[in-house]
């Protein structure tokens, strides 16, 4: 494994280190001037090389997977969570009581503890931690993240719907529900293989789940409210496309003004190097951001109807998850904002 040779070096711990994010995580990690990676956990894969499982990830060939736990603290100074819902909550408490700042890229502290059954199925491990998490989207949240030692992550369709909506919340553009629409491909679904993300299920298809029902809706119901829009319901309806990456989401606002949910856009993210507000009612695709940690921001509109449209677009593994735990890691020790994280996409 490549070592880092940084006067302030980060040492870093990955649990969940041989899925998608993970390996997302590795990836981008390994460009990171400031960042040594120390340990990579894995249960199933423990006692693996990260190559047999990576191939692709050429700096971490002669690590081996670890079976981690919080005793990992001793060794890190941050453990990036990347597991499974309902594991981080159980692990995460004895990684933060140990000295090490946790990011957490599961939903396991993105609620209030009561919310846990309707939305994930499981009762929360630690409701005393909830209150001590900090939301880590850091172009709406950033002073908060930065003195924190509990992060939770976003979820990748509350990432892209979040940027597109609170800025326009913030400038009171819009009344009443919102209806959102997005799309993703199965990367989003992990890595171990079911017959939901199988070949022959997906190619060709476009295929709506869990409508009504999405964890992400009342993250993104939490955001809108902090932006002032406290009450609104959103209509949150997901689709599995034949796509290895890529979210795109598109925002319906029934009486808002499409011009000035535009400018509203542009003020707020004007100078943010992860947040692009497209003019001239171009609209975003998630294959111009693949790769890159930004998100892209379009806005049009219906006439006829008075109804905004509002459409971003993230790479769900990079803005939707790796990406933005990096970003949040830059923010809590100190370093630029930006350090290993690309802003150009891979196109085509």
């Amino acid at each position: 494994m490549k070592m880092r040779s940084h006067e302030s070096s980060v040492r870093v711990a990955v649990l969940g280190a041989s899925g998608y994010s993970g390996g997302e995580l590795l990836r981008l990690l390994s460009a990171h001037p400031a960042a040594e990676v120390v340990a990579a956990g894995a249960g199933e894969h423990a006692g693996a090389s990260v190559g047999d499982v990576h191939p692709h990830l050429e700096d971490f060939a002669g690590m081996t997977f670890e079976e981690l736990g919080p005793d990992v603290a001793r060794r890190c100074d941050v453990a990036f969570l990347a597991l499974p819902h309902g594991t981080s909550s159980r692990i995460g408490p004895g990684l933060l009581e140990a000295g090490a700042r946790v990011i957490d890229l599961a939903g396991d502290f993105r609620l209030p503890a009561e919310e846990y059954p309707a939305w994930y199925g499981f009762e929360h491990a630690a409701p005393a931690w909830l209150d001590k998490a900090v939301y880590g989207l850091p172009e709406l949240f950033r002073d908060e993240i930065r003195g924190s030692t509990l992060v939770a992550n976003p979820g990748c369709f509350a990432t892209a719907a979040s940027l597109a909506l609170a800025p326009i919340a913030r400038a009171r553009l819009f009344e009443g529900n919102v209806i959102i629409d997005a799309k993703t491909g199965v990367s989003g679904a992990g890595a171990r293989p079911s017959a939901t993300v199988h070949y022959a299920h997906t190619e060709g298809s476009i295929r709506p789940y869990r409508v009504g029902t999405h964890q992400h809706t009342p993250e993104i119901e939490r955001v809108l409210a902090r932006a002032g829009a406290g009450g609104t319901t959103v209509t949150f309806v997901p689709h599995l496309v034949p796509a290895v990456r890529g979210v795109l989401v598109t925002c319906y606002l029934s009486g808002a003004d499409p011009a000035a949910c535009a400018q509203a856009l542009a003020d707020a993210y004007a100078g943010e190097r992860f947040a692009r507000v497209l003019p001239d009612r171009r609209m975003p695709d998630p294959k111009h951001v693949q790769g890159s940690n930004v998100c892209e921001l379009g806005v049009g509109g219906d006439d006829r109807s008075g109804t905004a449209v509002i459409v971003s677009a993230v790479d769900n593994l990079v803005k939707g998850a790796a990406g933005q735990a990096i970003q949040n890691m830059n923010l809590l020790f100190g370093l630029d904002e930006g350090l290993a994280l690309p802003t150009t996409g891979l196109y085509p």
